[in-house]
């Protein structure tokens, strides 16, 4: 191109305003006193913030406070594209919006818009706060963003928006600092931090993502679905497996069903922008596929909520620390093969700045691509979006295991074949051959019966209709079109209530609808046939509706009502109920309403009496609450109706068989450096008010705990287990450091519950008179106190020695199972007679033959060979008539031990109230 004179001078002119801006915005090296990937070095959030907003100085950048953490910090998100692209950024992001939900729009007019567009993609930093290299690499890539004018990152800008966003300020805030806190450089480390680096669940901050609990999770969420829909979004962790640098996309298999396969593609283009960039960079050691354990599988993190709505989700793992490292030989890594097609070489001196410029590499990498292929970007999101639509208003069959294995066992039974399939060997009929005809596929991907469903219908009558609200909330949250009908309707023959929720698949995250409502179907994963099974990246079962014990309905076919079209992110509340006070008597509450906890709560600290009734009144069951009536608590009953959707029925005079529920002195467990299970129970109490204490290892060795708890709360991997009783995935481990060597204000924290010294404690406690409730692996607490239980989920050798099934037999990672439930024990009071719990390799039990006589009563078992709901459940026929919870008298105490996750990531609403009965007395 020839310029002009005057385009000379304007051209000298747009150069001398960058470097001037240059000057005006400082480098990380003037603000922060060194360089991003120096030795020994890391930045607090308090300098990271005070940077940003120096970097908003820049014509380059908008700075946006996206809400308040969990710690009241401010979460900031940098979005930098060029100067004429910022002064412009709502109109961009209306055509983000629009082409991500593809409402109303032909191929023509998503390929104009596409055109017109620029490419958003997201980058975080930061949300696991001890991999350091996110936070980091975040200052240094929007530094280099903002101070450079080389062509690439010039043609980048032009055609891209980055929102460049912080995961976890809490998190880096207290990392960097207990990192930095030691003038003795060769001491630093971000080890054994005290507390959770998310104010209460730590690491599974990236477990968050379908229901966003926690502020920054909605902070996020907000951004991501409702507010930009970036077409491309990119997750930064470590570590990378050992003997590589990093991994990356593509992923492992299994991949979810419910994804347009332009998802799959899209990860593996970008992908390869990543590894073939460092590899012309010279920066070997990138692994991808089976190199490491991540797959798509998994809804819930960061990265792969974003996959369900038809964005490009990318995470790579990479190593890095200030402190110098090594890489170290691990001779399987240094073949090259199809995973790791690069391999790097052993060092022992690993820089932090290598893993910097290698993340900023990958960034560039990914934005180069999205400016590159900006209008192909913007189509793809729109084209899943209009493939998920078309498929929500048609009849259409998800392919999945099972219905691949009916085909196979239609056939079979056809042929009289009576060949074991066990499973292992998915592709034993591929190599043998099939000559399976049509009608076998027709069977079942024709039959009516078995179509995806067209939407669901969440009832305004069902018992708990204000956690069904939550349950819509995290849809809403999530950027879920959702209806709510203004009338009574029927749908399919079924009356339904005016307020009652619809949602239908025939939208644009169609995947994360169908992912919320329906089973997940894993397949049978095996290293090889007949050996054992490859563990998932993480649940393979979570199915949220479940998960909250929501009752809806599924619909095949399509339908129609009343229904308003509620705004995009408007939540909901429950809905306000009438209160009218009784003339005497009292009131009685649901006891299967979850918020009717938080008013029982609310009432005992007003000094209300509240009381159960062992078997219900007036058509609600077993341990519904009675409270007299009164002016405190007519006042608390009428905001319970209106706040939490509690409702109170008057009654005249007060039931027969009432018992005093009286509030406990309830401690939690909780050890150095914070257990995740112990915070989201934590963060739950807090929700339902609950009040309690935290108690540590040393409190409980100390003794006279019955002078200062009634209940004492042990989540998972708390009590350690007892030789032969546990299959050792739970197997207690703790590393903790010398008490010299930390705060001492953190000393009291330390220490682990042991056989000799907790455990004589605990029983003191019991006999007393205290309550235990165990979860999980802490329920190893009934095999120290011999109690009669054994596990069930064992066999016997040739010895007659009762060993651990091997996983090649029994295996259940993180699925959805369906038990049933004596809703007469107090402990399931309000709960279904067949219920969901969340179960993860979890304590089954087997009663010994006197363990009636001595009191122990099940309260929770499995009734059928085939509990699966959602996830995988190799070998699930060994459950049947094992128990999953239980109750027993210890002295004048009781134990409670539950084996599923009754608490599990905050999200189980439907087992919370196995916690919140054993959280009250009774007189």
């Amino acid at each position: 191109m020839r310029y002009t004179f005057k385009g000379w001078l304007l051209m000298a002119g747009m150069i001398a305003h960058s470097a001037l801006q240059a000057q005006t915005v400082p480098s990380p090296k003037q603000h922060f006193g060194f360089n991003i990937g120096d030795d020994y070095q890391l930045a607090t959030y308090t300098q990271t913030a005070a940077y940003f907003q120096q970097l908003a100085a820049s014509d380059r950048v908008k700075l946006t406070d996206i809400g308040l953490t969990e710690e009241g910090r401010h979460q900031y998100m940098l979005v930098i594209s060029s100067p004429a692209n910022i002064k412009q950024l709502d109109q961009y992001k209306k055509i983000s919006q629009q082409l991500a939900r593809a409402e109303g729009l032909t191929p023509a007019q998503a390929k104009e818009l596409s055109e017109k567009g620029k490419a958003v993609v997201w980058i975080d930093g930061g949300l696991h706060a001890t991999e350091v290299v996110g936070t980091h690499q975040l200052i240094e890539t929007a530094w280099q963003l903002i101070s450079r004018n080389d062509p690439e990152t010039m043609r980048i800008l032009d055609n891209v928006i980055i929102l460049m966003t912080h995961a976890n300020p809490d998190g880096q805030e207290l990392t960097s600092s207990w990192y930095m806190r030691n003038a003795d450089t060769l001491k630093r480390s971000t080890d054994q931090l005290p507390v959770l680096y998310q104010k209460y669940i730590g690491h599974d901050n990236n477990r968050d993502f379908y229901i966003m609990n926690m502020k920054e999770s909605a902070n996020m969420g907000k951004q991501l679905f409702l507010e930009w829909m970036p077409q491309i979004m990119y997750n930064h962790h470590q570590r990378g497996p050992e003997g590589s640098v990093l991994a990356g996309p593509p992923y492992r298999d299994p991949f979810n069903y419910f994804f347009d396969p332009l998802m799959i593609t899209g990860i593996d283009a970008l992908g390869a922008a990543m590894y073939n960039r460092l590899n012309v960079e010279d920066k070997p050691g990138y692994t991808r596929l089976n190199g490491s354990s991540f797959s798509t599988w998994y809804n819930g993190g960061l990265r792969t909520t974003t996959q369900y709505h038809n964005m490009i989700g990318l995470l790579t793992e990479i190593i890095g620390n200030p402190t110098p490292e090594k890489i170290p030989v691990v001779p399987q890594r240094l073949i090259p093969n199809g995973a790791t097609p690069n391999p790097v070489r052993p060092t022992g001196d690993w820089r932090f700045r290598r893993s910097i410029d290698y993340s900023v590499s990958l960034n560039y990498a990914v934005l180069d691509y999205a400016a590159r292929q900006r209008d192909e970007v913007l189509f793809n999101i729109y084209k899943m979006g209009k493939n998920a639509i078309d498929k929500g208003n048609t009849d259409s069959w998800t392919l999945s295991p099972k219905r691949a294995d009916a085909i196979t066992a239609a056939y079979k039974k056809a042929q009289n074949d009576t060949t074991k399939d066990d499973g292992s060997d998915p592709y034993g009929w591929m190599r043998r051959g099939s000559n399976i005809g049509m009608e076998y596929y027709d069977a079942v991907y024709r039959n009516p019966a078995e179509r995806d469903p067209r939407g669901y219908v969440i009832p305004a009558d069902q018992p708990d209709f204000a956690t069904a609200v939550k349950f819509v909330n995290a849809l809403i949250k999530a950027g879920i079109g959702v209806q709510k009908a203004s009338a009574a309707f029927i749908v399919a023959g079924k009356q339904y209530q005016a307020g009652s929720y619809i949602v239908r698949t025939n939208q644009a995250f169609r995947p994360h609808v169908l992912d919320m409502f329906e089973p997940q179907d894993h397949p049978n994963d095996f290293q090889y046939p007949g050996g054992p099974p490859v563990r998932p990246y993480d649940a393979a079962g979570w199915t949220l509706a479940f998960q909250m014990g929501v009752k809806y309905d599924r619909v095949l076919d399509d339908f129609s009502g009343p229904f308003e079209k509620l705004p995009y992110g408007e939540l909901q509340s429950p809905a306000v109920l009438s209160f009218t006070p009784a003339t005497g008597g009292g009131y009685l509450l649901s006891a299967q309403v979850n918020n009717a906890f938080i008013t029982v709560n609310d009432l005992m600290k007003a000094g209300v009496k509240v009381y159960r009734l062992p078997e219900g009144q007036d058509g609600m069951g077993p341990g519904t609450f009675f409270v007299p009536a009164g002016a405190q608590a007519n006042s608390i009953l009428k905001t319970a109706a209106a706040q939490w959707g509690v409702a109170a029925k008057a009654v005249s005079k007060r039931p027969k068989g009432a018992t005093e529920a009286t509030p406990l002195r309830i401690a939690l467990w909780d050890n150095y450096g914070g257990s995740m299970p112990s915070g989201w129970i934590r963060w739950m109490m807090e929700q339902y008010h609950f009040p309690f204490s935290l108690v540590y290892p040393k409190d409980i060795d100390g003794g006279n705990l019955k002078q200062r708890y009634d209940v004492i709360v042990f989540v998972t991997r708390a009590i350690p287990p007892v030789g032969g009783e546990d299959n050792n995935r739970n197997a207690y481990r703790q590393t903790q450091p010398a008490a010299a060597d930390i705060p001492e204000q953190y000393r009291n924290m330390l220490g682990k519950i042991s056989k000799d010294t907790s455990i004589p404690k605990l029983k003191e406690f019991l006999e007393a008179g205290g309550t235990v409730i165990t979860i999980g692996s802490s329920t190893n607490l009934a095999y120290h106190l011999a109690l009669p239980v054994h596990n069930a989920l064992v066999e016997k050798g040739k010895d007659g020695k009762e060993t651990p099934l091997p996983g090649t037999k029994y295996f259940v990672p993180g699925s959805i199972l369906q038990v049933t439930f004596d809703s007469t024990q107090s402990a399931a009071w309000g709960m279904p007679a067949v219920g969901d719990v969340n179960f993860d390799n979890s304590p089954v039990f087997r009663l010994d033959s006197d363990a009636a006589s001595r009191g122990v009563h099940p309260i929770a078992w499995f009734t059928t060979d085939k509990p699966l709901r959602s996830g995988w459940a190799w070998g699930q026929s060994y459950l049947k008539d094992g128990v999953a919870a239980f109750e027993a008298p210890v002295g004048r105490g009781k134990l409670y031990a539950f084996g599923p996750e009754i608490t599990f990531r905050g999200q189980s609403h439907g087992t919370f109230k196995l916690l919140f009965n054993g959280l009250y007395g009774q007189k």
